[in-house]
């Protein structure tokens, strides 16, 4: 008679790091690569504290809204000046720039993003990580990742700001309405920034999350329909207005510093 052999409990052994075959290296490459850039770049603009409005068009970069310093410029505290003068190492927009921040951090997307960019936890899927153990999210410091929802919170009411800011840069030199190019730049920004904060997993949740009859609240399952749509596209929307927050920057500074004429359509 033969005997069958219990089966082993141990795990399948494969030398190799993986199996794949195609170029699985581009996309952590890439984030690595977009990320330092866009946070250098970030960083110097939001610790430069100059350049940030340009009065004649009502133009305030992204980067320092709100700006609610004492040292903020003539005009371009929109929301009063709360706050003293800051230290060096505090950017102006100190009330807002660290609650976006911590809504990207936390982002569902990003956190996928630089796992695999900086951590290699995994660098992509059916890839062997170099971590010997993987404990999730559930010690200090990932288990912060859990308050993504309330930055989301504090970024749904910067967006509010930001398309306060949006409507104010339609302005004219001489009063009145007016429109230019750095006008429709910081309309598509801040368009793009909504598309970000409505796709977010945390509004799908707020907007549909503990129904258990959609039939009996058909405004909210219409209002989770859209956003499920946009949240179909969040990755797209998140690596986006990486590019559009420095445009909408880039433009300001150049018109603010002199550096270039904004193109005028209506004044």
């Amino acid at each position: 008679m033969s005997t069958v052999e219990a089966p082993t409990k141990k795990r399948a052994q494969i030398s190799a790091k993986t199996l794949r075959t195609d170029n699985w290296r581009s996309y952590p490459i890439f984030i690595v690569v977009v990320f330092t850039a866009w946070v250098g770049y970030a960083t110097f603009r939001a610790m430069m504290g100059d350049h940030y409005w340009v009065d004649e068009y009502h133009y305030l970069t992204p980067f320092y809204s709100p700006c609610v310093s004492t040292e903020c410029v003539e005009g371009s505290a929109h929301f009063g000046t709360f706050l003293p003068e800051l230290p060096f190492f505090i950017p102006l927009a100190a009330v807002s720039l660290p609650f976006l921040l911590l809504f990207r951090l936390t982002c569902y997307y990003y956190r996928k993003a630089y796992y695999r960019g900086y951590w290699a936890s995994p660098s992509a899927c059916a890839v062997r990580e170099p971590h010997r153990k993987y404990t999730g999210e559930r010690r200090f410091p990932l288990v912060g990742q859990n308050l993504h929802r309330y930055f989301w919170a504090a970024a749904f009411l910067i967006s509010l700001i930001n398309t306060y800011d949006a409507i104010l840069a339609f302005h004219g030199e001489t009063g009145g309405f007016g429109m230019g190019l750095g006008s429709l730049i910081l309309l598509a920004n801040v368009i793009l920034l909504w598309g970000y904060t409505l796709s977010c997993h945390s509004c799908r949740h707020i907007v549909g999350g503990r129904l258990k009859n959609f039939s009996k609240h058909p405004v909210r399952y219409w209002a989770w329909g859209v956003v499920s749509k946009l949240n179909e596209r969040h990755g797209q929307f998140a690596l986006i207005t990486l590019g559009s927050l420095v445009v909408a920057d880039l433009y300001v500074w150049l018109v603010a510093a002199d550096v270039i004429s904004d193109l005028r359509f209506i004044d």
